[in-house]
């Protein structure tokens, strides 16, 4: 399943959503917003590597990203120096690196122009292993530099420092770089630190840039987060959609809304997307695919007496079968649950109440920062 496909999907939803009043399409649309982030936006990460070790690249990339992960990383273009290089990271993922490492005034013109193009998220900063514990002056000065390049381009980027003993050492004339820090130590040796770091980068990086990064660090913890968030906004989004008085009409969308959760939910683990393995992975839970639409006519039928209240919980029916549906397969494509345990899940958060999605509720992504 392609960008293509989801961009279909996403724009018959907006083109329902465009039918409904104000007060449910206005908190839907902003539980769409991280999903669109995520997946239809999504971008490799961007790194800036400053400092003056003589660390090649390749490696440098291997010892912090393709720990653990038997990937070797590889260049997929070759481009000049200076310049944006996209880094392949096996079949996982990629991330993008500039080496401004030795810039003269040249080659930070050079850098400026690149940062305008395309803004960094992060800066790691490796200074020569014989200056680790006080960085020059000159080193300092480009990386200010380019730190209040990045800010005026596009968000301000965080700073890695790599040094060994970070914690002793100061920045000359004791002012850090305006960024925000992480601590860590390459130069030490540590074995356990591109894992960590990861980790790390998977949390703090914006969204479109997120899920390439969990996928190539493997890290449970930060795949499950990001599941998390999708569940939580696809839930909310069917159970608004579920609530509406139009019935069977929005049995496509429903349905499509519950495939793309699950496999979104499979390539944030790792494994390629595919609405075909999702509609087999929700028919083993023993649902058909559109449970919750099943769920929710079902309702309706017997709620046909109560006006208003009938349609709000149909809408919560409708968000339980979806948000079972999601743990499930969150359970299963990430922490490594059986499809044994995967049913158990699904059968028990299928009774939970799902609120409906109001201007007063947050939204998905506010709730998991």
């Amino acid at each position: 399943m392609n960008n293509t496909v989801l961009l279909h999907i996403v724009e018959r939803l907006e083109g329902f959503l465009a039918k409904l009043p104000d007060s449910i399409r206005n908190p839907v649309l902003k539980e769409l917003t991280p999903l669109k982030e995520l997946f239809l936006q999504q971008r490799p990460p961007r790194f800036v590597l400053t400092g003056s070790h003589p660390m090649p690249l390749l490696e440098f990339a291997a010892r912090i990203f393709a720990e653990g992960t038997h990937a070797a990383p590889s260049r997929e273009t070759l481009t000049g120096l200076y310049r944006w290089q996209k880094i392949s990271l096996g079949h996982h993922g990629s991330i993008q690196l500039l080496d401004a490492r030795g810039a003269d005034e040249a080659a930070m013109a050079l850098i400026r122009d690149e940062l305008q193009q395309q803004p960094a998220d992060f800066f790691f900063f490796l200074p020569a292993e014989q200056d680790a514990k006080t960085a020059t002056r000159r080193e300092t000065e480009r990386l200010e530099k380019m730190l209040s390049w990045n800010s005026h381009f596009g968000v301000g980027a965080k700073l890695i420092d790599l040094r060994a003993g970070t914690a002793e050492s100061s920045w000359p004339l004791n002012q850090t770089p305006d960024a925000p820090g992480i601590h860590a130590s390459l130069l030490g040796g540590a074995h356990s630190l591109g894992r960590n770091l990861v980790a790390t980068l998977a949390s703090e990086l914006p969204n479109e840039a997120r899920v390439e990064m969990v996928r190539m660090g493997g890290e449970r913890q930060a795949q499950s987060q990001i599941a998390e968030m999708l569940v939580k906004s696809t839930t909310a989004i069917c159970a608004a959609v579920g609530a509406q008085p139009i019935p069977l009409a929005d049995l496509p969308i429903l349905t499509s809304l519950q495939l793309v959760m699950v496999s979104g939910i499979m390539y944030i683990s790792g494994r390629e997307r595919s609405l075909r393995a999702a509609t087999e992975f929700v028919g083993a839970l023993g649902a058909n695919v559109g449970f919750g639409m099943v769920l929710r006519e079902g309702t309706r039928a017997a709620l046909k007496f109560f006006p208003g209240w009938g349609n709000v919980v149909c809408g919560m029916v409708a968000g339980a079968g979806t948000f079972a549906i999601g743990r499930a397969a969150t359970l299963y494509f990430i922490e490594g649950a059986t499809l044994r345990d995967a049913r158990r899940a699904f059968a028990k958060y299928k009774k939970q109440r799902v609120a409906l999605p109001s201007r007063k509720t947050k939204s998905s992504r506010e709730l998991t920062q």
